[in-house]
């Protein structure tokens, strides 16, 4: 994957530029953290992310893939799968063995992981106690296992016009495994009020 480094994927010269400079999965998530949170119903590439300068989660974790393989790193994502909520995605990396993860979010807690992670699942679960709706129900319940994008580069992924409503579906049809049995979940407290309002620290209303 090293080698990918070198090739330009089809995207412009100032978008591979931009990509190239963000070496590390600190700096990609400094750059997502700063796009502008969008909140219409689209499934917009790598390049056109760059050049609108917003996006929001899925979005966000397309951008950080694009940005993660450009500089050599292969571009994965996981879906993280909520009931009376929406699905989350973040992109994937790896350093030393361990699992890290790059997310957009308005929900302060649902964004960077620093490559700390024996397995995902142990990625997934960090994410539980920060995954709420607005009743404070926590919502988590499964994550999937790493899905490639380079399975979709015939589908042009990071620069199509068209909105890539392909990642969607791979992400819905990957393999889903559950972080704990149904009577568990049955019997999850509501969140506290203190951990409500620190997580919801730059979340927008819509």
């Amino acid at each position: 994957m090293r080698g990918d480094s070198r090739l330009s994927f089809g995207l412009s010269p100032q978008s591979l530029r931009t990509l190239r400079a963000l070496k590390t999965p600190a700096r990609i998530q400094r750059f997502i953290d700063a796009l502008e949170y969008q909140y219409a119903d689209t499934a917009r590439s790598a390049e056109r992310v760059l050049r609108e300068r917003k996006g929001h989660c899925l979005e966000g974790a397309v951008l950080a893939a694009a940005a993660l393989r450009v500089n050599g790193r292969p571009p994965l994502l996981m879906d993280l799968e909520a009931v009376h909520d929406d699905d989350h995605v973040i992109a994937l990396y790896r350093e030393r063995g361990l699992w890290g993860g790059i997310a957009k979010s308005n929900f302060a807690g649902l964004r960077f992981r620093a490559p700390v992670y024996r397995t995902l699942r142990e990625l997934a679960l960090s994410y539980f106690e920060h995954y709420y709706n607005l009743r404070g129900e926590r919502t988590l319940r499964a994550y999937s296992r790493p899905v490639n994008l380079t399975r979709l580069d015939r589908r042009q992924w990071m620069t199509s016009e068209e909105d890539i409503w392909c990642v969607t579906e791979l992400l819905m049809a990957a393999k889903h495994y559950p972080l704990f049995p149904g009577k568990v979940a049955r019997s999850l407290p509501r969140l506290d009020r203190r951990s409500f309002e620190a997580g919801m620290h730059g979340w927008v209303r819509h």
